[in-house]
């Protein structure tokens, strides 16, 4: 018994250690990326970086009217924050404020225009973003080594 308590206590150790705990963050970080990236590049032209698209403009005007900007502002907002955002969290740069920002958008998203989806989704996306505003981008980042040459 001494002995499962020895190796439980040392895969403890090394599950809280900060390569680890690096890794999950850079998951976390990637998977939450990856959702947003997604989403910003259905909401582009085909072939080009940030000409929003007319169908996204209309699903704006529509679907989502419950949102209180006006489509005109809110569709290009959403592009660029969808664009934006993850490209830094992959970096692993600004990492506490992309987070912010893409909670924020949850939070838009769940009140004006999915408000169907929280357990189902958006539960999932607050959770890995609240993950990386409370624990920061981990070890491996340019968050990381920006604070290791600041601290010199």
């Amino acid at each position: 018994m001494q002995r499962l308590i020895s190796i439980y206590d040392r895969l403890v150790r090394i599950a809280s250690g900060q390569v680890f705990e690096g890794m999950a963050l850079l998951v976390t970080r990637l998977a939450l990326a990856g959702i947003f990236w997604r989403s910003g590049r259905t909401k582009v032209e085909e072939g080009t970086w940030l000409q929003l698209s007319d169908v996204q403009l209309f699903l704006f005007e529509s679907d989502f009217s419950g949102v209180p900007i006006p489509p005109s502002i809110a569709a290009p907002m959403a592009l660029y924050a969808e664009t934006l955002f993850p490209i830094l969290l992959v970096l692993g740069l600004a990492t506490r404020f992309s987070a912010i920002s893409l909670l924020i958008m949850t939070l838009v998203i769940q009140l004006f225009v999915f408000p169907e989806a929280w357990w189902s989704v958006h539960i999932l996306w607050a959770a890995m973003a609240a993950i990386l505003i409370s624990r920061g981008p981990g070890l491996f980042s340019l968050d990381a080594i920006i604070g290791k040459l600041r601290s010199r």
